[in-house]
């Protein structure tokens, strides 16, 4: 058997050595010609690229490739690999595939339902609308959407490598409620990013046709190969700001980039999860600002310095939750002076049981406590 995995690109990127992966210029009907095969000849939608985003490319691949063998969807900087990162090969693809229906991305596990999540970011309605047409047209699909879009999971990336008759039958199931859900939702009014309402609510109908057909999916490791343009200049501005100790500035900024890219702060796009780390930094040093009237911020100023220091306040956590509170987690907190306040914002982000976590917040305390206990008898001893 062949596999052919198409990298959906809107821009020139360095594509992969291995052949199998065949580079594939989305909405080029309305770009500019970078020289890859585009989505806009034969059967297309390469116009509606702006609504659909990288699905333009899946409906070409459904539309305009005749195979019997393995087809893909992959991203210019985003690959399936293995755990240690390398990008798969086609001897990976054909030694899974020969015990897998289908090839998947991990699903997200979410700390909200996808209902709620959808509905912080973006017009409910469109979901809800989705989820009327799928009733309609398929009733043998409506209660396990119903089921899954008040659970915590999905996929993302609409990502998938299967046979090229499921991977029809996929696309014919999906774009045919596409086809309704457009004389339902108007979302020309949306800015750039929300316009894209299909290619968002796809990556969850994957989920749902997954479940329903009852495939046996390998959920697999999605490996950047590129940090997102947004996710560098965010991190760029936000060192900018905390350099200059300016926390108002840096909420503002940030509050403001994620009012319109809400998706900044998911894993796919915040790889090295420093963005939730520098959300970290400006709530915290807020807070001891108030309380003490200074702040770890007014000490440490580089970017980079101040997303080690919070990492390890994260680690020392996890550590005592885990029971393994050791030396050199007493040596930090010691040393570095961290708050009270540090330890329960930090507790906060990866406790969710209140009993759990008074009792980490606690231990952690007593070694705070303990040390300027320490600290104040050795300046007394010194006088």
């Amino acid at each position: 058997m062949s596999v052919t995995i198409f990298t959906m690109t809107h821009k020139k990127f360095r594509e992969p050595e291995d052949r199998i992966y065949v580079p594939l210029h989305v909405g080029r009907a309305r770009g500019e010609d970078f020289g890859y095969a585009g989505d806009d000849t034969g059967d297309n939608i390469s116009d509606r690229n702006c609504y659909y985003g990288e699905l333009t490319g899946v409906y070409w691949v459904w539309k305009n490739v005749c195979t019997g063998d393995y087809v893909g969807i992959c991203h210019y900087r985003r690959y399936f690999c293995t755990e240690e990162g390398r990008i798969l090969n086609e001897k990976d693809y054909r030694s899974i595939l020969g015990e897998y229906d289908i090839i998947t991305s991990k699903k997200l596990k979410l700390n909200y339902s996808y209902f709620d999540g959808y509905a912080s970011d973006y017009n409910i309605f469109d979901l809800v609308a989705t989820g009327e047409v799928i009733r309609q047209l398929y009733p043998e699909y409506y209660d396990t959407f119903e089921r899954l879009v008040h659970g915590k999971g999905t996929y993302f990336g609409n990502m998938m490598v299967t046979s090229k008759a499921l991977y029809d039958e996929y696309a014919r199931w999906l774009f045919s409620i596409f086809r309704e859900a457009e004389k339902r939702i108007d979302a020309s009014g949306y800015d750039d990013y929300h316009k894209r309402v299909f290619g968002f609510i796809s990556e969850f109908l994957l989920l749902v046709w997954v479940e329903v057909k009852g495939l046996k999916v390998y959920e697999c490791k999605v490996g950047m190969t590129d940090e997102k343009y947004e996710t560098r200049q965010m991190k760029e501005r936000l060192a900018e700001f905390f350099r200059k100790g300016d926390l108002d500035g840096a909420k503002e900024y940030f509050l403001g980039v994620l009012d319109k890219r809400p998706d900044v702060l998911m894993e796919a796009s915040d790889i090295t999860g420093e963005l939730k780390l520098a959300m970290q930094v400006i709530a915290v040093c807020g807070l001891e600002r108030q309380e003490y009237g200074e702040s770890v911020i007014d000490r440490i100023r580089q970017f980079e310095e101040l997303m080690r220091y919070f990492s390890s306040i994260n680690e020392v956590i996890n550590d005592c939750r885990e029971g393994q509170f050791c030396e050199k987690d007493i040596r930090f907190l010691r040393e570095n002076k961290v708050s009270e306040i540090a330890v329960e914002a930090s507790a906060r982000l990866f406790i969710p049981d209140a009993k759990e976590l008074a009792e980490v917040v606690e231990a952690v305390r007593s070694v705070i406590k303990e040390s300027k206990r320490t600290e104040g008898s050795d300046m007394a001893e010194k006088e």
